[in-house]
């Protein structure tokens, strides 16, 4: 089976959400239609990643073609996973933890996880509205390898 992985990144403030979530559904729901399998590699750290994980559930249960998943992917694991796994699981697809990132110090957690998700993945659909900050540096990394980019902004 052919797998087409996708991962998410955004600020964690969305200034335009709905028009997000518009051309979020379009785009997923492309691939939903045109790929063999997807696999949707979301975090859990701010509004774009809500924004995301929202528009990916409602888009795969609007086109119900059983190609395709939502996997969380920590950082570490978190106490709110830890005592909350069950729900979790009725939420994702899959929750995994990143091995590169379990172990460090966790404000550099989160960049190393998201280096993991671009490594991972064939494309790399982004919300990034200024040059500064933690999804920004993600996407420069994913350029600097060759990955293709989609800005939504």
């Amino acid at each position: 089976m052919n797998i087409f992985t996708v991962s998410f990144f955004g600020h964690r403030k969305v200034s335009k959400p709905l028009e997000i979530e518009d051309k979020l559904e379009k785009i997923i729901g492309q691939l939903i239609k045109s790929k063999e399998y997807v696999e949707f590699l979301v975090g859990r750290e701010g509004d774009f990643d809500i924004i995301v994980t929202s528009v990916v559930r409602r888009t795969i249960k609007k086109y119900n073609y059983g190609n395709s998943s939502l996997i969380l992917i920590l950082p570490y694991e978190k106490a709110e996973y830890r005592n909350n796994k069950e729900s979790f699981l009725d939420f994702y697809d899959e929750v995994e933890i990143c091995r590169d990132s379990a172990d460090a110090y966790f404000k550099a957690a989160i960049q190393i996880r998201n280096c993991y998700m671009v490594d991972r993945s064939d494309l790399v659909v982004c919300n990034i509205e200024r040059k500064s900050g933690g999804a920004y540096k993600t996407v420069f990394y994913a350029e600097k390898i060759g990955k293709e980019v989609l800005n939504l902004f």
